[in-house]
């Protein structure tokens, strides 16, 4: 694991990705009061929200860097007030990660790494049997982190809580 050389002048972001139904709002969501307790003030948004709020349809490859990049550049926005940012996100584009790096001095790449199978299998997401295209994972093809900062695997055999105690521990280590 290599140590994030955190700079006071930013927030940190933590950029949690993963396929739709590996955990992580609800990752997220565990970790929230850990991170604001040792690194301060802390915000926690969701790609869905975004999509909500705004209205923002489309989930063609094309559509989702489109977002993706709205995303980060609204995130920009927050991480330059000294605020913590938990991003829960599919966001499974190397370009997007890419821009991530270039933005944000303070940037804390999570992979949720979870077998398509079991995510269909235990039926985590209704996406998966209620559309049949533009779907991460299925009809397009995820480009999956190949350096993150840490990478959780979610077999779903742990609960959340336990997923996201060890995830904040892996944390601790590299800031």
């Amino acid at each position: 694991m290599k140590k994030i050389q955190k700079t006071k002048n930013q927030g940190i972001l933590f950029w949690i990705t993963g396929l739709s139904g590996s955990g992580k709002s609800s990752i997220g969501k565990i970790l929230l009061n850990k991170i604001q307790n040792k690194y301060g003030p802390t915000i926690i948004l969701h790609g869905d929200d975004f999509r909500n709020i705004f209205n923002l349809k489309g989930y063609s490859k094309e559509e989702r860097k489109r977002v993706g990049t709205m995303y980060i550049k609204f995130l920009k926005l927050i991480i330059n007030q000294k605020i913590n940012v938990i991003m829960t996100v599919v966001g499974l584009q190397h370009s997007l990660r890419e821009l991530n790096k270039k933005l944000f001095k303070n940037y804390v790449e999570i992979f949720i790494k979870s077998d398509l199978r079991k995510i269909l299998k235990f039926n985590k997401k209704k996406i998966y049997s209620k559309y049949k295209t533009n779907i991460t994972g299925l009809d397009l093809k995820p480009e999956f982190p190949k350096k993150p900062d840490l990478i959780i695997n979610n077999n779903f055999t742990k609960t959340i809580k336990e997923i996201s105690d060890n995830l904040f521990k892996k944390i601790i280590q590299i800031i």
